[in-house]
């Protein structure tokens, strides 16, 4: 009987991050955004994206941002932003008369078309969600309009089953990036205790996240600390508790190993600050669907690097992550297929998938490291 019940948690536990896994991205179309002329690429659990200075991964990352304004309604806003339409269209308004997109996700799908106006700005020539029913292969996408001539998203005031999926993909769309650990950087100061729904992209609520995490889901919270004690052996713990003088905020506290002194989070070096974050990011109880992270490996030690690699793989079983990176050692701890290079190729970005097979000899002569393919030039992606 005992065999039978550890039998049924272990098949519980392969099909509930099968189901996981399929619930994601599962392709991207994009037609004129910035340098990307035309793009069609499946994604997978772990996409990083590498490539040379301007070949086109921040645009390709930026694009999420794109979304994540759209879903809210703030499409005016990020044309403001970036000074007219014509700096987001594929060269210009000359040049390009629409931008296009369709995102799949699994069995759903969401689509728009924007085209600019006499003023510059851009409007939804339409907008709408799909759904595959399957019953004819290729050909059993059921089309549903939302929106046609407005100039934001309508879509998350939808209240039906198809549009709660995709609005749970839309309104997750973060950039994290924890590059900023000045003197003056929010991640260091202190902040409302209360804002803790979601880790925010700059990490400038990390404390009253951990502080929740602490309370709330213990067990995360000791991993969290025993990977940072991994890479900074001095780290004994956190010391996180509501200011003494005004209980609404908090700031990051820590105690180091055989000592009783003050310590906060201006007396961690950059690259471990960074760490904290990105190692609370990923091994949170609740993860987002789609974690997306530019150039996570800043001021990072290799150790680090190897060690932020293991939680990217781990988090992957829960939640989709598409990283832009520029580090080597970070690469070489996953498979070719988990890799996109992207090069600058006639005047556009051109995103490639890359495939162990047609690796195979490559990879044996340079036991197995696709870093060293990279930094040779082999699967593209360098000046």
């Amino acid at each position: 009987m005992t065999l039978f019940f550890i039998f049924v948690y272990f098949y519980a536990t392969i099909c509930k991050n099968t189901i996981k896994n399929n619930d994601m991205i599962n392709r991207i179309q994009i037609e004129n955004f910035k340098s990307i002329q035309k793009i069609d690429i499946e994604l997978r659990p772990i996409n990083l994206l590498i490539g040379a200075n301007g070949a086109g991964k921040s645009n390709f990352i930026g694009f999420f941002d794109l979304l994540k304004k759209i879903y809210n309604q703030d499409l005016q806003d990020y044309i403001a932003e970036e000074v007219g339409a014509n700096n987001i269209l594929y060269f210009g308004l000359q040049n390009s008369e629409y931008l296009r997109s369709r995102i799949f996700f699994d069995k759903n799908a969401y689509y728009f078309v924007l085209r600019p106006n006499k003023e510059g700005d851009l409007y939804f020539e339409t907008e709408g969600t799909q759904f595959n029913h399957g019953w004819v292969k290729d050909n059993g996408w059921d089309k549903e309009e939302l929106a046609k001539g407005h100039k934001e998203s309508v879509l998350r005031h939808q209240n039906y089953r198809r549009y709660r999926y995709v609005n749970a993909y839309m309104q997750s769309f973060r950039i994290f990036h924890f590059h900023d650990t000045s003197k003056t950087a929010k991640i260091k100061q202190k902040g409302d205790i209360n804002d803790n729904r979601f880790l925010r992209e700059d990490g400038s609520n990390l404390a009253a996240y951990l502080y929740l995490m602490q309370e709330k889901y213990p067990k995360n919270f000791r991993k969290i600390e025993m990977t940072i004690r991994s890479v900074a052996p001095y780290f004994d713990g956190f010391n996180l508790q509501p200011d003494r003088k005004n209980n609404e905020v908090i700031r990051l506290e820590w105690k180091e190993k055989g000592s009783d002194a003050y310590f906060n989070a201006r007396h961690f070096s950059d690259g471990t600050l960074r760490f904290i974050a990105l190692a609370t990011l990923l091994l949170q109880p609740e993860a987002p669907e789609v974690i997306i992270i530019d150039e996570p490996e800043l001021g990072l030690h290799p150790f680090a690097i190897d060690k932020l690699a293991g939680l990217i793989k781990k988090a992957s079983a829960q939640t989709q992550i598409i990283i832009s990176t520029q580090s080597v050692n970070l690469i070489d701890n996953f498979d070719a297929e988990d890799i996109i290079t992207v090069d600058r190729k006639d005047k556009q970005s051109v995103f490639q998938r890359q495939d162990s097979a047609l690796l195979k000899d490559w990879l044996f002569e340079y036991d197995n490291s696709v870093g060293d393919l990279w930094v040779k030039n082999v699967i593209g992606g360098r000046p």
